[in-house]
């Protein structure tokens, strides 16, 4: 297959998954339970998450590998099974993408705070943790990875410099920001410019926002990041609006149609690669692919 950033570069709009968490409770993941562990012990579960979203027309499919750190698997005593776990995530993601596109395996934060920024981590530390998920994610057959929901530059910093000196896959890394009385900052205060520039400088070959926020936000999001670093490719996962609790049940709001709406603004804005997160689903996925090929139809 061409290759991902070939083809982002040459003018082409990639589609990407949607959530994940969502559709293994639907499955029966239970509360307090390890979501990375399906890959293991639910496989074909896991599995028919991504080919649905194939299925809903994703170019790209994330692996159920967002918290399987050591830091993470720790919580749940599993902290020996790193390599098992994420190989076997980019493993269920490859088989069912099918060869139809490609693989971005999922890295999401270590939950910990590095000392210089008030925790009880060193980045060393966090860069051993980083190194062996991402091994075993491009063992596993990942086309690339997706580091995402980062709000520290120097996690963000540890993370890309683990997937470039151990393996040859491009680096996607994205940010979660939230909206303020003084613009969009992740918690940990850093604005969308200064996070892109950081996330460029430490060799993201693309860079972007995830979560956090509904499509409408993710448009002025990716208009700062854009004009930040012009001539890197941007990715957008937005969440279907912000959660709402429902009769004690979360929920989110926007529609496949409402997110769709907002496709030409965002491939205006620089946006390469659309995707969902928290609340989305296939039925958004590919109401987002009908509307990026009538944009780029007219093109």
């Amino acid at each position: 297959m061409n290759n991902l950033l070939k083809r982002i570069k040459a003018g082409e709009i990639l589609i990407s998954d949607g959530a994940m968490g969502t559709f293994l409770h639907a499955k029966g993941l239970q509360g307090g339970e390890c979501p990375e562990s399906w890959c293991v012990s639910h496989p074909k579960a896991v599995k028919e998450i991504a080919e649905d979203y194939v299925a809903a027309g994703s170019d790209i499919v994330e692996t159920n590998s967002f918290g399987a750190s050591s830091f993470k698997l720790k919580n749940y005593q599993m902290a020996d099974k790193v390599r098992e776990f994420n190989f076997a995530a980019a493993n269920l993601a490859r088989q069912a993408m099918a060869g139809k596109g490609y693989v971005a395996a999922s890295v999401g934060p270590t939950g910990h705070i590095v000392e210089d920024e008030g925790g009880d981590t060193t980045p060393q530390e966090l860069y051993e943790a980083f190194k062996a998920q991402v091994i075993a994610l491009a063992e596993g057959g990942a086309d690339a990875i997706c580091i995402e929901t980062m709000s520290s530059v120097v996690e963000a910093e540890q993370a890309i410099k683990a997937v470039k000196e151990n393996t040859s896959l491009p680096v996607i890394c994205t940010f979660t920001f939230e909206a303020g009385t003084k613009g969009f900052r992740t918690m940990m205060g850093v604005k969308p410019d200064r996070a892109a520039k950081a996330a460029v400088a430490a060799g993201a070959d693309i860079v972007g926002a995830n979560c956090g926020n509904g499509i409408k936000n993710m448009v002025e999001i990716a208009r700062q990041i854009h004009a930040a670093v012009p001539d890197t490719p941007l990715l957008i996962h937005s969440n279907a609006g912000p959660p709402i609790l429902e009769n004690d049940k979360t929920v989110f709001k926007e529609t496949p149609e409402f997110m769709a709406s907002y496709v030409p603004e965002l491939i205006e804005a620089g946006v390469r690669i659309i995707g969902g997160c928290c609340g989305t689903t296939p039925a958004h996925i590919t109401a987002m692919a009908r509307a990026a090929k009538t944009v780029t139809a007219h093109v």
